[in-house]
């Protein structure tokens, strides 16, 4: 039984975790703060009072991080968040980089 625990404490050794991404949602001075507190509760299932948070967050600084997810979801997330934006006229940048 000792030899087979190794093996498995062996193998959880060698499997590693995901690199998680960061959503980067950016500053700029046509999206409506409507919109971007919108796409924070829909895209990014926040609550409405931390979306307005996070959107004032974004609002006075260059950008704000609206997510940490796998890769493929965090690439995902910013997709759908910059097309919805493209949709409806406005050049919100929105972006999935590696945790540092």
């Amino acid at each position: 039984m000792a030899a087979k625990e190794q093996i498995r404490e062996h193998i959880r050794e060698q499997i590693k975790e995901p690199k998680r991404y960061q959503v980067l949602i950016y500053n700029d001075d046509f999206t409506p703060m409507d919109f971007v507190v919108e796409v924070l509760m829909e895209l990014f299932d926040k609550e409405e009072a931390a979306a307005v948070t996070l959107m004032m967050s974004v609002h006075r600084g260059n950008y704000a991080v609206a997510g940490i997810y796998p890769k493929d979801i965090a690439r995902t997330k910013a997709a759908e968040a910059v097309q919805w934006a493209r949709s409806k006229g406005y050049p919100l940048k929105v972006e999935a980089v590696c945790c540092p």
